[in-house]
């Protein structure tokens, strides 16, 4: 007991001593800890917090909620026109989209009078206007490598936030003219949920608040001019809205359309034309000729219609590839007429041959040499004639005379009939449809171009 009382007076007498050396050494260490783990960071966002105070009010109304409309100005810098489809009838455009509007919840006092710069991520806290793009098929922000989105607030209230997107839009597109055509397209911008009563939409700058890069082009199209316009859109189911346009005009670069499309379709009519120059008893060559003009005149326009929307009405390039494939097909035609006419012409001779040794018995005589292919037992078996000469067999060879007794009337009509037939004659050597063609496919043709580029160009 003696010695249990001897440790509890010990213990109490060293305690005091123990506090008060924790009291002595601890507090210089956490304070000296303290001031190298100071976040500065942390506290920066509380002073930004306090000075937008962002916590303390409603962000989900707009700027003036239940007074007049706020008004937001717009301004766009188009980086690129990135394509052009016919087949869908859109373009896709990559611009900066900024935005002009005073909200007096975000002021803030400054001595410098300094904006505060901020990225996406305070765009989720406040109000933005919900612009969007009508009639665009596909839209995104880019993200490479944080999202494009910036946010400048100045002490004010005044608010600039700048976006950078790619979008895809409808453009009506008129094709009459194709490929010798101008297209106009609009893109469009308009708030979604305000109407004009509670949101004015308008250019900032008027037509300088569109501004365009320089080295903007297209392999097709030649960029005439960008122009802003703005009017008002009116829905029956939710009212009227402001609604902004980028126009855009562009016209289209022939050359390409000359050399792939053009000059082919031409060369091709002239191609057809080589026929008439050639010898009409030559079937193969002309069919051939026809036939390989027919096929490539169908390919150019099978090959043209591919790249094209299907349209109902016709183009420019149509009328120029229908016409020279109906010259094409002409050409042909024009050599089966030939052949035809040809045909039915030695069919006539023949039986103008046939009728020729009928003719006997005539009054009058007349010499006539005929070719020494006849034999002799044939000229002594014409009935009716008189033979003048006995020839020998040397003779014969050469020439055979026989005395015919023709009389007037026959004699007349005998040299009708070889007039007739040295014409047809005449005509199956060199046929005058071809001579005629020589000259008429040609002058049609270049009458015909004369008229296309006049009219389209």
């Amino acid at each position: 007991l003696a010695i249990f009382l001897r440790l509890v007076q010990f213990f109490s007498t060293c305690s005091p001593l123990l506090v008060v050396s924790r009291q002595v050494c601890y507090p210089d260490t956490r304070s000296h800890l303290s001031k190298k783990t100071h976040d500065i960071t942390k506290f920066q966002k509380g002073k930004t917090e306090q000075l937008l105070r962002v916590d303390e009010h409603d962000f989900t109304m707009r700027p003036a909620f239940g007074g007049p409309a706020i008004p937001v100005g717009v301004d766009v810098q188009v980086e690129s026109l990135d394509s052009i489809s016919e087949v869908d009838m859109d373009f896709t455009m990559t611009l900066y989209l900024r935005h002009y509007w005073k909200d007096e919840r975000l002021s803030f006092p400054s001595t410098t009078n300094k904006s505060m710069t901020f990225d996406g991520r305070l765009v989720k806290k406040i109000w933005v206007p919900d612009v969007f793009f009508v009639h665009s098929k596909r839209s995104f922000t880019h993200d490479t490598t944080t999202d494009n989105i910036m946010l400048r607030v100045f002490p004010d209230g005044h608010v600039l936030y700048s976006m950078r997107i790619t979008v895809t839009a409808m453009c009506n597109m008129d094709f009459s003219h194709f490929p010798l055509d101008s297209q106009t397209c609009s893109l469009e911008l308009e708030s979604y949920a305000y109407t004009d009563e509670d949101l004015m939409l308008y250019w900032k700058n008027g037509d300088e608040s569109l501004k365009t890069d320089e080295k903007i082009s297209l392999s097709q199209f030649l960029i005439h001019k960008f122009h802003t316009t703005s009017r008002l859109a009116f829905y029956s189911s939710t009212g009227w809205y402001n609604r902004l346009y980028i126009n855009f005009t562009l016209r289209r670069h022939i050359f390409f359309f000359l050399l792939q499309t053009y000059f082919p379709a031409t060369l091709m009519v002239m191609l057809s034309w080589v026929s008439f120059w050639i010898d009409h008893r030559a079937v193969p060559a002309r069919v051939s000729l026809g036939s390989t003009t027919v096929l490539t005149m169908s390919t150019i326009i099978t090959g043209v219609n591919a790249s094209m929307p299907r349209v109902s009405y016709i183009k420019a390039v149509d009328i120029y590839l229908w016409i020279s494939f109906v010259f094409v097909f002409l050409s042909v035609l024009e050599y089966a007429a030939v052949n035809y006419l040809t045909t039915v012409q030695e069919r006539k001779e023949r039986k103008l041959r046939d009728k020729v040794p009928c003719l006997c018995g005539m009054l009058h005589s007349r010499t006539i040499m005929l070719d020494g292919n006849y034999s002799e037992s044939e000229a002594n078996s014409l009935a009716g004639y008189t033979r003048s000469h006995i020839v020998t067999d040397e003779e014969k060879q050469e020439k055979i005379v026989v005395h015919l007794a023709l009389s007037d009337e026959s004699n007349t009509s005998r040299k009708k009939g070889l007039k007739g037939h040295m014409g047809l004659r005449i005509i199956q050597n060199t046929h005058v449809i071809d001579k005629y063609s020589r000259l008429i496919f040609p002058a049609s043709y270049i009458f015909f171009n004369l008229i296309y580029w006049s009219v389209f160009c």
